[in-house]
């Protein structure tokens, strides 16, 4: 039972939190090196999907399967891609702005392969 319950604050609570302080922090560098026309909103979609495809992994590996792990993942395999991609496209033509323009390039462009490895990972574990 304890075990059960570390388990889901860990995946529900303190991985969520973790995210958002990195964030918050990231926005803090961003703010104190005064960086032009910085990717905000690109960051935080960025943060949400990445941390969303997290959550269904871990959800996958350690917990049980929900409503809300199926929403995630319906948003991570048919809407996240076309976030994702966008946010490449934009931060592309920006990307030598700032470090943080360029990682959210990067960003965007590594989530295909992130979503295309966690996908196989997720059929040979079931």
């Amino acid at each position: 039972m304890n075990n059960e319950i570390i388990i889901f604050l860990t995946i529900h609570l303190i991985v969520p939190a973790l995210g958002l302080i990195f964030y918050l922090r990231l926005i803090n560098m961003i703010k104190r090196d005064k960086v032009k026309d910085p990717p905000i909103i690109d960051l935080i979609l960025s943060f949400a999907t990445y941390g969303g495809l997290l959550l269904v992994i871990l959800t996958t590996l350690f917990w049980e399967w929900s409503a809300m792990a199926s929403l995630g993942a319906f948003y991570l395999i048919i809407l996240g891609p076309i976030v994702m991609g966008i946010i490449a496209y934009r931060n592309y033509k920006n990307r030598n702005i700032s470090k943080y323009h360029e990682w959210t390039h990067w960003a965007g462009k590594a989530y295909f392969v992130f979503l295309a490895v966690s996908v196989f990972i997720a059929f040979i574990v079931e």
